[in-house]
This record gives structure tokens, sequence and C-alpha cells, in this order.
């Protein structure tokens, strides 16, 4: 005990909140160590400092504490120095025996934690509304209480030699394919990072980071992490953040919502079409205007001309500068509405959109017709907001290509784009899987989503036995 409680006081004389508590036990001294704040008094006096206290005659062994004094959920031995040093700053309480070599690790956690709250990035008009916290446990019983399956399996693995944090890789067993466990299973193993802070690390060393889109999906609803292990992928829960990331991540997903599961089918197939239109409006609209305006204004019904010509008469820049100026015009808007406290953020935006672009079309800056049209752009990729980083530094690619070659240069952009997204993997897949490939896409789910009958059926197989229609 000695060696040990010294090795452990060394390790942590300056950390202020390790406290040290001396008890007398029926077979010797204890130290019983643990942080402050993170333990639970009324646990600790009750269920650790007063049975160690007792007086009980069939206490002789270590053993006989664990099975007959602590009377706490999780109680155990820790594996070396460095296991009881983790354990402590876990918010575990460990006990050092004198003259005993093993020390005992008790569970008495109870930090200040945030509760189960709505997500404020993924409301939805109906379906549950509980989201993740921050607290690693409380992730994972979400996830266990939506999923009582044996072949529901979680692997913890320690990430960050610094840091130590739990990151915990989640599947269905027979559902998910076992070489992407595999792969999983072995980036998590060898990632060298000294410290984790959110769920991004892990992403960098998963994704495709030469690309503006995301290959790795991430959301702060159990639901959906749910629905997603069902189909055979894996989640990555990471203590301290309320991200999940799930794998493999394809690009159909951005244009689904939450809520079009608990919704009116018909009607949430009208929301994704409304989005399908969005994403393309946000993307090739700014182009298509300045190659028709700069080089193409032949095609352009000729009353629309005049009052084109009408809307930009005294504006001195180029239509392509003029472009590009709104463009970053509402690119501060949207920073500045985001980093700003929520009062005042959604007041300067709407103060900015209306005072400021009213502005600078009395002062010449931008024509009506030009702040109309990446109104109606900035608008449409705000729909779709996990890819709107990539949407708007791809339209402002298709502008320039548009600005040096007109419509050839607009359609080289769109070749380009598209060439891109192909050439994506998320974990070996294809980033536009089921799109491009001969193989049959057996979740129902590709663009329109089917009826819900058939996306969770199961059938009887020739032998007889149940079989689900998914595999």
């Amino acid at each position: 005990m000695e060696n040990n409680l010294k090795t452990i006081k060394e390790e942590l004389k300056d950390c202020f909140d390790v406290k040290y508590r001396d008890v007398a036990t029926k077979i010797g001294k204890a130290t019983v160590v643990f942080t402050d704040e993170l333990c639970s008094t009324s646990i600790m006096s009750e269920y650790i400092i007063e049975p160690l206290s007792s007086t009980r005659e069939d206490i002789r062994t270590p053993e006989d504490i664990i099975e007959k004094a602590l009377t706490i959920n999780n109680v155990g031995y820790s594996k070396d120095i460095n296991d009881s040093i983790y354990h402590v700053l876990s918010g575990d309480v460990v006990i050092f025996i004198e003259n005993v070599e093993e020390v005992i690790f008790c569970e008495a956690k109870g930090f200040v934690k945030r509760g189960v709250g709505t997500p404020d990035t993924e409301s939805v008009l109906k379906g549950p509304r509980e989201g993740f916290t921050e607290t690693f446990v409380d992730n994972l019983a979400l996830l266990r209480r939506k999923a009582k399956n044996a072949n529901f399996k979680i692997e913890v693995a320690k990430v960050g030699s610094k840091s130590q944090t739990s990151v915990c890789m989640c599947y269905i067993k027979d559902t998910a394919p076992e070489s992407l466990v595999s792969e999983i299973r072995t980036k998590l193993n060898n990632m060298d990072y000294r410290f984790i802070l959110d769920s991004n690390y892990i992403e960098t060393k998963i994704r495709n980071n030469n690309s503006l889109f995301d290959t790795v999906g991430y959301t702060e609803k159990p639901d959906e992490v749910i629905a997603k292990l069902m189909e055979g992928r894996i989640a990555i829960v990471v203590d301290g953040t309320p991200s999940v990331i799930t794998v493999p991540y394809f690009f159909l997903e951005n244009f689904q919502a939450p809520d079009d599961y608990y919704l009116n089918r018909r009607f949430a197939n009208f929301s994704r079409i409304l989005r399908w239109a969005a994403f393309f409006l946000a993307i090739f609209l700014p182009g298509l205007y300045v190659a028709t305006v700069t080089y193409h204004f032949s095609i352009v019904p000729s009353l629309f001309v005049f009052r084109l010509a009408v809307s930009r008469a005294g504006v001195p820049f180029p239509t392509f500068i003029e472009v590009i100026v709104v463009m970053l015009f509402f690119q501060l808007i949207k920073e500045a509405g985001l980093r700003l406290p929520k009062p005042i953020g959604t007041a300067m935006s709407i103060v900015s959109a209306l005072i400021l672009g009213d502005t600078a079309v009395k002062a010449g800056i931008a024509s009506t017709i030009t702040i109309f049209i990446i109104a109606i752009s900035t608008l449409c990729y705000f729909i779709i907001p996990k890819i709107y980083g990539a949407i708007s530094i791809w339209s402002m690619f298709i502008v320039i290509c548009a600005t040096v070659l007109g419509f050839p240069g607009f359609f080289l952009a769109q070749a380009a784009f598209i060439a891109h997204i192909a050439s994506l993997e998320t974990v070996g897949y294809s980033y536009l899987y089921p799109i491009g490939t001969m193989e049959k896409y057996k979740f129902k789910d590709v663009v329109l989503r089917g009826r819900l009958d058939r996306i969770s059926q199961i059938i009887i197989d020739a032998k007889g036995k149940v079989k689900d229609e998914k595999k």
C-alpha cells in the first residue's frame, strides 16, 4: 500500500481537487482517494466509508470487502497504478489498504451534467425530441434503451495519451459488415492523439480530408443513430461531446431530415423534392446568372433585358465582382448571426439584410436583381444545412468558371463538381451510393422515402425462418 499510495500522491501532487481520506478497517488502515466535485458525497458516505469502517467479524480479506462490505454497483481491482489514476480522475473512488497489494476501485460518480434535451441543430415537427448530451454513459443509455437487442455491441477504447478519452464503437452484430467493423476498430486503436476534445478529432482520421463534403455523418438524435445501426452502419460515441459519428455516410443522406419518417410519407417526399430543388438553385443559380448576363444575354427575353439594364444602371462593377461581393456580404451576415449571442445575432441578421441590402442598392454598389439572385441562393443552401459550407464554396467556383468562359465554363464546372463527388469514398464505400452502381439498394429510401412497412419489413424465407428483408 505504501509504495502505491506514495506513487499516486507523487503523480497527483499538484492536483488540488484530489482528496485523501483515511479509514480504519477490520483488516487494517485504508486510504480512500477521490476527486472532489466528481464524486457523490452521499454515495461515498453511505456505500463506501461506512461499510469500510464496519466492525463485522467476517471481513478478513480484500475479497470480503468487495463481496460483503461494499454495497455499490461497480467495484473491482485496478490493473496497475496508471489504471488507478485513471479511475480517480474519472470520478471513481480508489481504496488503498494497508499490507494489501491489490487496489480497489468503486464507481461513485456525481459530477454536474446537462440533462437530456432537444437538439437545437436538428429540430423536428413530429417524433422523438431527446438528444445526446456531453455525458458518455447517458448517451449509451439512450441508445441501449432504443435497441433492446443482444446483438447490439458496444466496444470502448481509450484515445489520447494525455486525455485518455473514452471512445465507443457501436454496431449490430451480423448486420454491420465484419470488414467495416474491423477497419473502424483498427483506426480507433491506432490513433496517436495526445488529447481528444470533440468527435471531430476522430472524424479527421476517418473522413476524406481533401473535400469540402463530409464523408462522415454526425447527429445528436438517438433515434437517427439507431436507424442507421439497423441498416448496418457503425456509430462512434466520444465522451464529452453530444455529436455521434455514423459511418458510412452517403451523399443522399444530406437531403434526409430527422422527422421524414414520422410525418406523412407524401408530405415528407414533397419536402425532399424541395430540398433537391434548393440544392440545385443554391449551387448553380449564381453561375447561371453570371454566364447569362455577361455572355449570353441574347437568350433573355427583351423585356427582361430592359429591366435588367435599368437595374444595373449606375453600378460601376462588372457582374462577376458584383456577385462575389454580395455573396461575401451574405456570408458575413451568416457568420455574425452564428457567433453573436442568440438574441443579438437574430436582430443583427435582420437589420443587416434589410438595411444594408437596401443601402447597397441605393449606393450603386449592387443591383436589385443581383441581390435577389444571391438571396435566393443563400436561402436555398440553408435548407440543407449539412452541406451549406461546401455549397457556398463550390457556387463561387462555378461563378468564376462562368465568368471566364460563359456557358462552356459553367458546364465544365458542373462536370468538375459531379466528378468530384463521384470520386469520393466513405470508409471504402462510394459516396454517391447507390447512384452510379448496378447493386440493388436494399433500404428503399433513396431520393424519396419508401413505405415504413417495407423499410422495416420482416418476411419468412423458404425454410420457414424469419428473414430481415434489409439483409
